[in-house]
């Protein structure tokens, strides 16, 4: 009986250690996803490979990071958080340790593949919060575990730049091996097993479908500048992705156990969430990606500020910064004012960032402000997306929610990309890129903080919430 009474209480000390673990975790997750933007100027010398087959080791990490979020998520809501949760993790290692013994461009490719498993730890991570943290805490741990993946990438990139250019790259993936394998203890160690298990059969047929759907719309994204928007390959792909999307989601409303509760989903308190986390992930994205081409630039040729990777990378810390402080900050306006008034906040700011973002010829400290106040923006509306679904989904569907919720904004980051490239191809001067092709990308960055504003409105201005077992 005392045995008992003592492993008791060494699991009640180890719960105020979930959420360090959870938040390292997530932040290691978003590192993974950016840590090899810096590197690819330089990855073609390295590897022997050319540049698209280089372009592929971003595509597989964004491709099975689509696929696997909602997967994990429902298999984590079905049998398990704690058992997925380290999966996830134990994926992301793998992939670390084989980038870092490997300079092989095939083997590279499938190891970021493996690493983009790593985008289930966010939505798994918020559900786990959920069950095991006091009521008048969820909120703002939810909060600042959302803000994490603009940390990891706001630190990720600075953190590449400064091994690419100090020390041989296989580095970086030594130490975030190493960062993997801890994290996996730990979180094996102090996150306790589930207590809400939905059981059930798992929808296979309905993974497979929105995998291959996902595949043919994501696949044409990430490549068309290459291959050719018009081309027949792109041109099929979307087709088939249309065609796919459609036959999937027939499947999954005469289902009784679907992958993704489609019905759910269409409410409005759903579906609002799910159209913002799409437009701020390509908003966000844009933050980072055109504001890191743009620094970079020479101002010889175009637009540009001709710094260095590393002293680019500084210049993005101020986001880091903002995702840091904010988070709280968003978390409490929801909180007194609702997450309607937070959302309008965060695309307020989010607007006046892309603003002065958009601003020709500017000087570098209006760059920095604008990449501090986007970042500001992001942060309002990325830690109130799962605080809204808290109270939208069931406390069984929660994990499988917040995994299609992160999916969109993957989606979004992986259409901002595309469009950045293609804006930008068609505004090149001779050696570097015109002023108009960034005011134009920025711009567009700016219309979906606009739309995000306006879908606001659709929101609830207080939510109810199913009680999480923390709270009895």
């Amino acid at each position: 009986m005392q045995k008992r009474t003592a492993t008791r209480s060494d699991r009640s000390n180890l719960s105020k250690y979930v959420f360090p673990v959870l938040a390292v975790g997530a932040i290691f997750q978003a590192i993974m996803q950016t840590v090899i933007v810096p590197l690819l100027p330089s990855l073609p010398g390295f590897t022997g490979a050319g540049p698209t087959a280089v372009s592929w080791l971003v595509t597989s990490t964004l491709l099975v990071g689509a696929v696997m979020t909602p997967i994990f998520g429902r298999l984590a809501d079905m049998i398990g958080k704690k058992q997925m949760l380290l999966i996830a993790f134990g994926l992301m290692t793998v992939g670390s340790l084989i980038c870092a013994v490997t300079s092989n461009i095939g083997l590279l490719i499938f190891a970021r593949g493996l690493q983009g498993a790593g985008a289930a730890v966010l939505p798994i991570g918020m559900a786990i919060l959920r069950e095991v943290m006091p009521r008048d805490r969820v909120d703002r741990s939810i909060a600042v575990l959302s803000s994490t993946l603009g940390i990891g990438t706001a630190v990720g990139i600075p953190f590449a730049a400064a091994i690419v250019q100090f020390a041989n790259w296989h580095l970086l993936f030594w130490v975030t091996t190493a960062i993997g394998a801890g994290v996996a203890v730990a979180a094996a160690y102090v996150v306790p097993r589930s207590s809400t298990r939905t059981g059930g059969r798992f929808d296979v047929v309905g993974a497979v479908g929105l995998s291959s759907a996902l595949i043919c719309l994501l696949v044409p994204i990430t490549q068309g500048s290459t291959w050719g928007w018009t081309s027949t390959a792109v041109l099929t792909m979307f087709a088939c992705a249309v065609l796919l999307f459609a036959v999937w989601g027939f499947q999954q409303l005469r289902n009784r156990n679907p992958l993704v509760d489609l019905r759910v989903s269409a409410r409005r308190s759903v579906l609002a969430p799910h159209l913002s986390a799409l437009l701020v992930g390509f908003a966000f994205y844009g933050n980072t990606l055109i504001t890191t081409q743009l620094l970079q630039a020479s101002p010889d040729h175009g637009a540009g500020y001709g710094l260095t990777i590393l002293q680019a990378a500084v210049c993005q810390l101020p986001a880091s910064f903002a995702m840091m402080v904010f988070a709280l900050v968003a978390a409490r306006v929801s909180d007194r004012f609702g997450p309607k008034s937070a959302i309008m906040v965060g695309a307020t700011f989010l607007i006046v960032g892309y603003s002065i973002h958009a601003v020709p010829d500017k000087p570098l400290w209006m760059v920095v402000a604008a990449i501090f106040i986007a970042a500001i923006g992001t942060t309002f509306v990325y830690c109130t997306l799962p605080i809204l679904l808290l109270g939208a989904v069931p406390l069984s569907q929660n994990a499988a929610a917040n995994g299609v919720n992160v999916l969109l904004r993957t989606v979004g980051s992986t259409m901002c990309s595309a469009v950045v490239a293609s804006v930008l191809a068609a505004h090149m001067i001779a050696g570097g890129i015109a002023s108009s092709g960034f005011v134009a990308v920025y711009l567009v960055c700016g219309a979906c903080a606009i739309v995000v504003f306006v879908s606001a409105f659709a929101l609830p201005s207080r939510g109810s919430r199913t009680p999480s077992p923390a709270d009895v």
